[in-house]
């Protein structure tokens, strides 16, 4: 299980025999989604993960996914408006209600003012289309529209490209991340991120509860996109939310954007996910289209750490047989990645850690190892070396839980939780100890390890420098 699958938890998934079967069938991330539940809707659902955690004798994952700041229009008096192309509608608060044109209730003052003629509106996750024709004195705005259809009260709304001076993190939100890391969420996904700062705010309000657990940044706004620079040296991992970021930006330029994405979050050595109708088809079919098994395959030959289902197992009538149906996918993606995998050496700007993960790599090419083990606190060295996509195994020993757990979303790697050592035993003397006892490893089988060597006088982490192979 090289390529990860993250699934989303619903009414179609959330019993423990389905949990577990998920999880048997190659699932290594649960998603929990708080813009449709509460931390009391998942008191059971975390108990029967960690439980199955146990059953399998493997790390599960759990990621609570906050609800952002979802733009949606209020609700209509009439239930529905039949909208022409060119209609004239007025958009303003619902206590300024007016009988002059149809009516678009709207309550977020902040964007409410933000709005300019020729500015993109758009509803219903991109169906229906307006254009900002002017701004009255009186606070409300015309909207003209560029194409037909029905608005229905509570719709989303988007503005593609424009920002506007929302935070990613509501109240509702930072309550809700509150509750889900005193349940013990192993990861947190923030979605509407515009800035670095968003990001900074989250893990503020983690470190502040005592904890320090990985953040998912949620790649939906425009805004996002021209600030991935900043915001990539502040994640944890990222996820290409590709149905908002749909409505934001032109759909022909997606692929592209995936592309770009990923490309920059392999070479930082961070996770990143791919999300939204991957294979959508299965909600209600037992197999997928034969453009949704390319998707998939496109996005592991992308680079993509992990893949996402979202309705598929929240909600399908098939939510197991779209995870076996994933992972045969990404299983024979894999082998193509790795037949054309090419291992280059890191440009000379780039750091020690990039060059001994490189080397790593180069040895078990060469000495035709079974595996890579890498001994980390944090995890970065098997990130490292995942970046470089070996086709050896990868196992990532660590003492820390968390670390552990934020392994899930890196490709190819096994997260191994060790006890932490005594000052005698090295983190070097630990992989050997690892191999030595594995089932996974035969004798007279090698494997190259990456470790950090402490001075004898010393017991402080010094990170990972040395590379050594050992045979069994």
């Amino acid at each position: 299980m090289r390529t990860k699958i993250v699934a989303t938890i619903g009414p179609a998934s959330n019993s423990k025999e389905k949990l577990f079967a998920l999880a048997e069938a190659g699932v290594s991330v649960f998603r929990l989604n708080f813009s449709h539940g509460a931390a009391a809707d998942f008191v059971n659902i975390i108990k029967n993960i960690r439980e199955i955690e146990q059953e399998l004798g493997r790390p599960i994952t759990i990621m609570q996914d906050l609800s952002g700041p979802k733009i949606r229009l209020g609700v209509l008096r009439d239930g529905s408006i039949t909208v022409e192309k060119g209609m004239r509608l007025l958009l303003g608060p619902t206590d300024k209600y007016t009988n002059e044109a149809p009516y678009l209730p709207f309550d977020h003052a902040i964007i409410l003012e933000s709005l300019e003629p020729d500015d993109r509106m758009v509803l219903a996750d991109g169906g229906l289309q307006f254009i900002v024709g002017e701004r009255r004195e009186d606070g409300l705005v015309v909207l003209v529209a560029n194409n037909a259809g029905i608005v229905t009260s509570r719709k989303g709304l988007a503005l593609p490209g424009k920002a506007t001076r929302v935070r990613a993190l509501t109240e509702k939100d930072k309550k809700d991340l509150a509750d889900g890391l005193q349940l013990g969420v192993d990861a947190v996904a923030i979605s509407y991120v515009q800035t670095a700062d968003d990001v900074r705010e989250a893990k503020q309000l983690i470190a502040q509860s005592g904890r320090n657990i990985p953040v998912v940044v949620k790649l939906e706004r425009q805004s996002a996109v021209d600030n991935l620079d900043a915001i990539l040296k502040e994640k944890d991992v990222v996820m290409f939310a590709r149905g908002d970021l749909g409505v934001e930006c032109p759909l022909p330029l997606l692929p592209a954007l995936q592309k770009r994405i990923i490309s920059a979050c392999n070479a930082i050595s961070k996770p990143v996910i791919v999300a939204t109708q991957m294979l959508l088809s299965m909600v209600n079919s037992p197999a997928p289209t034969r453009a949704e098994t390319t998707d998939v395959a496109n996005a592991v030959l992308d680079g993509a750490d992990c893949v996402m289902l979202s309705e598929e197992t929240a909600m399908g009538n098939f939510p197991v047989e779209t995870v076996r149906y994933m992972r045969r996918i990404t299983d024979e993606a894999e082998r193509l990645l790795l037949q054309n995998r090419k291992l280059k050496a890191p440009d000379g700007d780039k750091g020690i850690p990039e060059f001994l993960a490189y080397s790593a790599c180069l040895l078990a090419d060469k000495a035709g190892a079974k595996a890579i083990v890498s001994h980390s606190l944090s995890g970065a060295a098997a990130r490292q070396v995942s970046a470089r996509r070996p086709p050896q195994d990868i196992y990532a020993l660590t003492p820390d839980p968390v670390a552990m757990r934020a392994m899930n979303f890196v490709w190819g790697v096994s997260p191994i939780f060790v006890n932490e050592p005594d000052v005698e035993e090295s983190h070097l003397i630990r992989a050997e100890n690892f191999i030595h006892t594995s089932s996974d490893f035969a004798p007279g089988e090698c494997a190259v390890i990456t470790a950090g060597q402490v001075r004898a006088d010393s017991s402080a982490p010094r990170g990972t420098n040395l590379v050594k192979i050992y045979w069994k």
